[in-house]
């Protein structure tokens, strides 16, 4: 049995262990310092890629990456556990963060901005064949990227999301712009041509917005993490406060089950989420409490909850960027890649964390931390001093800029990306036994 076989599809069983190499001939070192928590070690395993945004693994242990504007690669390894083989599954510019395999494996999905794609595919062969245009017509805007995933329980289900389009998005509120969003898409009756975004599918959740990470626990319940608003003031009886250092908190939400949930609104462009209360003068608002830019008598903070927009289940640091999150096996651990700031001094993220988890009374999977905890998690990867690095741009950096999380089914650790423009690479996250 893996020891970290993720939520990826991918039978363990059928996929052989692997040693963890010390190192992997023709891979440089790694191109930015790094520091680790106690009882984590760490190897880049791949060099030289462009901007890897996604990592999913195949039924034979191939790992898969989405290279944003290059295309798909598709990764084989030897006995040794270093990469052996490597060639371009699918090439194309248009391809910049989605991807995702249905769990027997036999199909593929990808995106980009405007459009999702899928393919049949063979693990055995490593050839994709019979390409179709499952989704279109997905809006442009600041946030480009659409992130895919493939509901376990159904497979013919697809998640598919889509950011805001500014930084207050104020036409989002309304689920008909398809933005701020993600929607559900049943492959098994999508048109000749693909659904349309905006008025065809189901909504799941809305009010998001920009969810770039959403995974599966092991009861079928996904959890995402979401990036907030950026250069923030509070307007309170005409006095304007700047709160950008550290507010709005990023968030970890409880998306719920795909197969019940519909219309689920989490506050966006309207109710955010409070890091750090200090911001709040006179209010009994805390870490994890739902805030309004501008209360007044109309719309104030306790509008959010009366009207029914759903908290985060746990906050994190303003401005960390949480761009994908994974579960180890068994689902004790959640792991968020952060991608890093641009708007805060001094920058923070340039991390991987690790959040605890647990299982309720009623089976349900949960953070240990209180959703009003400022500790709910800690880094187990990080670059040496977050506060001098640089974000000129989404992927230019003098420290990496992490995305990809994905499990190993053979047993190495924890696979993250990142897509600085420098140098895409992937490096392996082992915890001792």
């Amino acid at each position: 049995m893996c020891l970290w076989c993720g939520l990826t599809g991918v039978e363990a069983q059928s996929v052989p262990q692997l040693p963890v190499p010390r190192s992997c001939s023709g891979v440089s070192n790694f191109r930015y310092q790094y520091t680790l928590a106690s009882g984590w070690s760490a190897m880049k395993i791949a060099g030289g890629l462009k901007q890897v945004r996604t990592i999913v693994w195949d039924t034979a242990g191939n790992m898969l990456v989405a290279q944003a504007t290059r295309g798909i690669s598709v990764h084989t390894f030897g006995a040794d556990g270093c990469i052996n083989s490597t060639t371009m599954l699918v090439q194309g510019n248009q391809l910049n963060h989605g991807l995702a395999l249905t769990p027997d494996g036999k199909t593929l999905y990808a995106s980009g901005e405007t459009t999702a794609y899928s393919w049949s595919y063979d693990a055995a062969t490593r050839k994709i064949s019979n390409q179709k245009t499952v989704v279109r017509g997905m809006s442009t805007g600041i946030h480009s990227t659409r992130t895919i995933a493939v509901v376990p329980q159904q497979p013919n289900l697809i998640l598919l999301q889509v950011g805001s389009n500014a930084n207050f998005d104020t036409a989002a509120a309304q689920p008909s712009t398809g933005r701020a969003i993600i929607k559900i898409f049943d492959t098994s009756k999508a048109p000749a041509n693909g659904f349309n975004y905006n008025t065809e599918g189901e909504v799941y959740g809305y009010g998001l917005r920009n969810t770039i990470g959403f995974v599966s626990d092991p009861s079928g319940v996904f959890w995402g993490v979401e990036n907030s608003g950026d250069d923030f003031t509070r307007t309170e009886n005409g006095q304007r406060r700047d709160i950008h250092q550290n507010n709005p908190a990023e968030e970890l939400n409880n998306l719920g089950n795909p197969l019940t949930v519909r219309n689920a609104w989490y506050g966006y462009p309207t109710c955010f989420t409070v890091w750090d209360a200090s911001n709040f003068p006179g209010t009994s608002l805390k870490t994890g409490s739902m805030f309004v830019v501008s209360p007044n008598s109309t719309f104030n903070d306790a509008s959010c909850t009366s009207q029914k927009a759903i908290p985060p289940r746990l906050s994190f640091q303003a401005h960390s960027a949480p761009i994908w999150n994974t579960f180890d096996k068994d689902a004790k651990n959640m792991y968020v890649a952060f991608h890093g700031s641009w708007d805060r001094q001094p920058p923070t993220g340039f991390k991987v964390v690790q959040i605890p988890f647990t299982r309720t009374a009623d089976g349900a999977y949960d953070p240990v931390a209180p959703p009003d905890s400022m500790t709910g998690y800690k880094d187990i990867f990080s670059a040496t001093n977050p506060g001098s690095c640089t974000a000129n741009g989404l992927t230019m950096s003098n420290c990496f800029r992490l995305t990809a999380a994905a499990w190993d089914p053979a047993g190495r650790g924890l696979f993250v990306g990142s897509d600085n423009s420098a140098e895409g690479e992937i490096y392996v996250l082992t915890p001792s036994a």
